[in-house]
C-alpha cells in the first residue's frame, strides 16, 4: 500500500444538500423488490447458469414471494434468449409477476429483446447506458449530448415496439449507469430527456433506476444524490425511483436503506449479494433488517437453510458462514460471556408476559427463519459454563445447578484446550453422561427399593443395586429417603457419604413428564462428585442420581 495514497486516488465530491431531510426519516414499509439473480447475478458467475439451473432458481424466487424478477439479457446469449422464451411459452409466469429484461441502447439488441418477449403478459424493458465523465471520456469518447441522444433514440425505439405490441402490459425502466459518480445536473438532464419520450402515466408506467454501479463514496452521499434527484426530477410523481447498489466498499445494504429514506421506492439486488466484483445489494439482509424492526418485508425466508442450500447449488458459490441471518454461524456464540447473556435471556423469556423479542446478542428469533437453537451456542475453549448448560437444557431438558455448570465446564474446557477444536452437542452429551449419568448402563443400577416407617419419623431403606460384579443388598436408616440411602451406601463404601447439594425439576409441564435429579455427594478423602438421573418417578430419579455419584469413589477416586 502507498504511504501517500492521495497521489494515486482522489476524494469523490459530495453534493451540497444542507437542508436534506432523509436523516430524520424512518423506514416503516418495505420497498418494491426486484431480484436480478438470473441476470446480474448470473453474468457474474464463472460458469453462467444453464437453462435448467435458471428454471430452478426462478421457482425459488417465486416461492420467496418476488413479484418483479429480472430474468435475462436476451440479446447477450442464446441461453438467455431461450430461457425467456421458455418462461413465456410454457406459461411459467404467474399472473401477478412481472419479468424484466435488460438491453443496451443499440437498435439490433432492442429488436432481439422484443423478439424474446413476444407473447408475454407483463414485462419491463430495462434500457441503460453509462453517463459518468470517466465513461464518456475513456470508454465511449462521446459528449454529453451524444450520450443523451443515444438514450433518447433507444427510448423512442422501445416506445414504438411497445405500441406495436399492445397485448403486453409494458413498463419502461431507464438506468443512467454509473449514476453515483455522474454530475447530478447531467443525471437529471438525461433522465428527463428519456422520460419526455416515454411520457409516464398510470397507463404507461416508468421506472428510473439510479444505480450505485461502483461504490465511490459513503452511503450518506448516495442518499443525498437520491434526495436531490427526487426533488428536481420533473416527472417525479409519475415514475418509480429504483436503486441498484453494488458493494465495492461493503456498504450495499446501508446505501439501499439510506436511499429508501431519501425517496427511493424500489430496490434491485441478489440473494446473498451475488454479483460482479464484490457483488450487489443482498436482498436477504435488507429484508431481514426490516423484519427485525417489526416491518413485514413481504418476502418469505422462513426456511433460510434450504434457501441457502439451493442458492449455493445454482450459483456454485458458498454463502459465507458469517453472512447476516443466513450463514451457518450467523446466530452462534462461542464466547462464555455471550453465552451467559443469551441463556439468561431465554430463561427470562419463559416467564415473560409479552411476545416482544428481547434476547441479548440475538437480533431476531432464529426459529422465525427455520433455524433451531442448537446453532445458537456452540462450545470451544472460549466458552464458559453457560454454553454447555444451554446445550444440555435446549436439547435434553436438563437445567444444571450452577455449581454443576461450573464443574462440568472445566472438564469441557480441558478437552477443547487440548484438542484445539469445538465440541459438538453429541460429544458434550457423551462426556456429561460418562461423568454424571444419566444412562441406561449405570455402574451402580437401582433394581428395586422399598422403605419402612420407624419411630421418630425415621425410615428404614432397603434396595437391590446391580454392580458390574454382583448385586448388592443395601440397608440403612435415616430421616428421609436420601439420608437413609446415603447411610446404606456408607456401609458399602466403608466410609461416610455426605449429601452436600440436591436439586430436582420436571422435564415438561404434563403430569406424566419425567423428572431430573442432581445430587452432589462427598466421601472422606475422595472428594465430591455429582450424579444425575432422569426418571418418571422422582424418588427413583433421586436414588439413581445418588448411585451415579459413586463411580469415582469406588473406581478411580477422581474429584469430579
Amino acid at each position: 500500500m502507498l504511504l501517500a495514497p492521495s497521489t494515486k486516488y482522489k476524494l469523490f465530491p459530495v453534493i451540497a444538500l444542507a437542508d436534506r431531510i432523509w436523516p430524520n426519516k424512518q423506514l416503516t414499509q418495505p420497498p418494491r423488490w426486484l431480484s436480478t439473480d438470473l441476470r446480474d447475478g448470473n453474468q457474474a458467475l464463472a460458469e453462467p447458469m444453464s437453462v435448467e439451473r435458471k428454471l430452478k432458481f426462478w421457482e425459488l424466487l417465486l416461492a420467496c414471494g418476488f413479484k418483479e424478477i429480472e430474468v435475462a439479457f436476451p440479446a447477450a446469449s442464446d441461453t438467455d434468449f431461450q430461457f425467456v422464451r421458455q418462461l413465456i411459452e410454457e406459461q411459467r409466469i404467474p399472473e401477478d409477476v412481472t419479468i424484466q429484461v435488460i438491453t443496451q441502447a443499440r437498435a439490433d439488441l432492442i429488436e432481439r429483446t422484443f423478439a424474446a418477449l413476444k407473447g408475454a403478459k407483463r414485462a419491463t424493458i430495462h434500457l441503460y447506458n453509462a453517463t459518468a465523465p470517466l465513461f464518456r471520456r475513456l470508454v465511449f469518447q462521446q459528449s454529453k449530448q451524444e450520450i443523451i441522444a443515444l438514450a433518447v433514440a433507444g427510448s423512442e425505439q422501445i416506445r414504438r415496439y411497445c405500441e406495436a405490441n399492445p397485448d403486453t402490459h409494458w413498463t419502461y425502466q431507464y438506468s443512467p449507469e454509473t449514476f453515483c459518480f455522474t454530475e447530478p445536473d447531467f443525471a437529471l438532464e438525461i433522465c428527463q430527456a428519456v422520460a419526455k419520450v416515454w411520457q409516464p402515466s398510470p397507463e404507461r408506467p416508468m421506472i428510473i433506476n439510479l444505480p450505485s454501479t461502483v461504490e465511490v463514496n459513503t452511503p450518506n452521499v448516495y442518499a443525498d444524490q437520491i434526495e436531490h434527484f427526487c426533488r428536481h426530477f420533473a416527472y417525479r410523481e409519475s415514475v418509480c425511483i429504483s436503486v441498484h447498489p453494488h458493494n465495492d466498499q461493503g456498504c450495499g445494504v446501508a446505501s439501499a436503506e439510506l436511499a429508501l429514506l431519501a425517496g427511493a421506492e424500489r430496490v434491485e439486488g441478489c440473494l446473498f449479494g451475488n454479483g460482479e466484483r464484490t457483488g450487489n445489494l443482498c436482498l436477504v439482509t435488507l429484508a431481514m433488517n426490516l423484519y427485525s424492526q417489526g416491518i413485514s418485508p413481504q418476502l418469505d425466508f422462513s426456511d433460510m437453510t434450504n434457501i441457502v442450500e439451493q442458492v449455493e447449488e445454482y450459483n456454485q458459490l458458498p454463502v459465507h458462514p458469517r453472512h447476516p441471518y443466513a450463514g451457518k454461524l450467523a446466530f452462534t456464540a462461542f464466547s462464555g460471556s455471550h453465552q451467559d447473556a443469551i441463556k439468561k435471556g431465554f430463561t427470562a423469556r419463559e416467564h415473560a408476559t409479552n411476545l416482544l423479542w428481547e434476547i441479548p446478542y440475538l437480533l431476531i428469533d432464529p426459529n422465525d427463519i427455520g433455524c433451531n437453537y442448537e446453532a445458537v451456542i456452540r462450545v470451544n475453549s472460549q466458552s464458559g459454563k453457560s454454553g454447555t448448560a444451554w446445550m444440555l437444557e435446549q436439547n435434553h431438558g436438563l437445567k444444571l445447578p450452577r455449581a454443576l455448570q461450573q464443574v462440568f465446564s472445566r472438564h469441557v474446557q480441558t478437552i477443547t484446550d487440548q484438542s484445539g477444536r469445538e465440541m459438538t452437542l453429541a460429544q458434550v452429551w457423551q462426556l456429561f453422561r460418562q461423568l454424571y449419568g444419566p444412562h441406561e448402563q449405570a455402574t451402580h443400577q437401582l433394581l428395586d427399593y422399598r422403605t419402612e416407617s420407624l419411630n421418630d419419623n425415621r425410615i428404614l431403606f432397603h434396595a437391590q443395586v446391580k454392580t458390574p460384579k454382583r448385586t448388592l443388598m443395601l440397608r440403612g436408616e435415616g430421616n428421609g429417603l436420601l439420608s437413609a440411602a446415603a447411610n446404606a451406601l456408607t456401609s458399602y463404601l466403608g466410609e461416610p457419604l455426605t449429601i452436600q447439594d440436591y436439586h430436582e425439576h420436571t422435564l415438561g409441564r404434563k403430569n406424566e413428564s419425567r423428572s431430573a435429579a442432581y445430587i452432589l455427594c462427598e466421601s472422606q478423602g475422595k472428594g465430591s462428585h455429582w450424579g444425575v438421573s432422569v426418571d418418571s418417578d422422582i424418588a427413583r430419579a433421586s436414588l439413581q442420581a445418588l448411585l451415579n455419584s459413586l463411580p469415582t469413589f469406588t473406581i478411580n477416586g477422581n474429584n469430579g
